[in-house]
């Protein structure tokens, strides 16, 4: 005990000269500057979701003032620029004049509408399974579905997003991270625990395509494992769904849907909603339902976030979007390896990596200050992946627009010496 305390010996609290007790609460300034080098994150609001917007800097609890000056916006989940179309926000009006503007309730209660189950049939559809249950949010659904099968291991890529980090702990999961799309190192990692106890539940996870670095995961090898080791396997398609065939993602392009266990993934991105899903067969999404955590603990999707996700799907299935947005990203690609920068990925999300976190984060305001919103990333912690500079075409993004990007990079990456 410190000499300023009082140390009696009644059993009472410590007390501090001036009378207070000892402090148990907690400091949040300490914790947001707590010496890890980076500055924290802020919010910075923008006048709508689209493929230009106007932004705000940040300004705390003050109410934005948005600046006059608009910019393109390369730094976005909504890949099939869906969020202003004309359809879709009218299928949304609908429900919300119809159904109603919120659920209410949980769906186990008086939440669950006749516009979650077309969704969920349509869902069913597009990635040919049995049923489909949504969620609030795609992080709902993974951390749902991860604590109701309660696994003893998961076998985790260390790119996976934090939800399934989230949800192992939640799980009381153990968690084995295996090194980034890397398939020997995990039939290592399973091979080494095959000795252990038979009675061990298993789960495989990985995103199809990787939000921090647009790759894509090599599913077949990952469902040649999983049948080896009676293991389940679950497919994130949050960064795939809506971008592939009739509307589905990667396993539905690679021919997977038998061989994968589980399927989640999010109405949030391509399919310019809110929320997210768990595709299956009728045990799981069944055993979904039953456990209170997954379902009974939130209320339901919005019944317009549910409605503008069933036209989505309709849109994507029928028109010429994903080829737009898919011409638009090889354009990108290409030019900007003819420019000399380093371009990781193979999808719409364009990774360029750096070794100096620095230059992301600077290339990142020189872009800004040109009128070209991306984004960049830090590395997860789990893995050795360097620092990203992300940049997300939209299939709405014209000629122009690329060209405008295009030039915004030349003269960011000249002035901060990287060309």
């Amino acid at each position: 005990m410190s000499e300023d305390a009082d140390s009696g010996d009644d059993g009472a609290r410590p007390r501090r000269v001036d009378g207070t007790l000892d402090s148990h609460g907690f400091d949040p300034a300490s914790t947001l500057n707590d010496g890890d080098g980076r500055s924290h994150r802020r919010l910075s609001p923008a006048n709508r979701i689209a493929k230009r917007a106007q932004f705000a800097p940040p300004s705390g609890g003050a109410l934005p003032v948005v600046d006059s000056d608009e910019r393109l916006v390369f730094a976005s989940d909504n890949y099939l620029g869906l969020t202003q179309d004309s359809e879709i926000q009218d299928a949304a009006v609908a429900a919300a004049e119809v159904v109603g503007t919120g659920s209410g309730a949980s769906r186990t209660a008086t939440g669950d509408t006749l516009v979650h189950r077309d969704l969920e049939h349509r869902l069913a559809e597009t990635t040919g399974t049995d049923r489909a249950l949504v969620f609030p949010s795609g992080y709902a659904a993974v951390v749902g579905t991860i604590t109701a099968l309660e696994p003893d291991v998961v076998f985790s890529d260390a790119e996976n997003h934090t939800a399934v980090t989230d949800a192992c702990c939640l799980a009381d999961a153990e968690t084995v991270h295996y090194d980034h799309l890397d398939v020997a190192d995990l039939a290592d990692r399973l091979a080494s625990r095959a000795d252990g106890d038979a009675d061990e539940s298993w789960l495989l996870v990985t995103e199809s395509v990787f939000g921090t670095d647009g790759t894509v995961a090599p599913l077949a090898e990952l469902c040649e494992l999983a049948e080896r080791y009676g293991a389940w396997l679950l497919v994130d398609e949050t960064h795939a769904v809506g971008l592939y065939e009739d509307g589905g993602g990667i396993v539905q392009r690679d021919g997977l849907t038998e061989r994968v266990n589980v399927q989640t993934g999010s109405l949030s991105t391509a399919l310019a909603s809110q929320g997210g899903y768990v595709a299956g067969d009728d045990v799981l999404i069944e055993l979904l339902i039953d456990r209170r955590e997954a379902c009974t603990f939130s209320a339901g999707l919005a019944p317009p976030s549910a409605a503008a996700a069933v036209e989505a799907l309709h849109v994507a299935r029928t028109e010429d979007r994903q080829e737009r947005l898919w011409r638009n990203a090889e354009y990108l690609r290409d030019q900007l390896a003819a420019m000399e920068y380093e371009v990781d990925g193979s999808t719409q999300i364009l990774a360029i990596p750096f070794d100096d976190p620095a230059d992301a984060v600077g290339l990142c305001e020189l872009l800004y200050d040109r009128g070209v919103v991306a984004r960049a990333v830090a590395p997860s912690g789990r893995s050795d992946a360097s620092s990203r500079l992300l940049v997300t075409p939209m299939a709405t993004h014209s000629a122009s627009d690329l060209a405008a990007c295009l030039d915004a990079f030349r003269d960011a990456g000249r002035e901060i010496g990287l060309l």
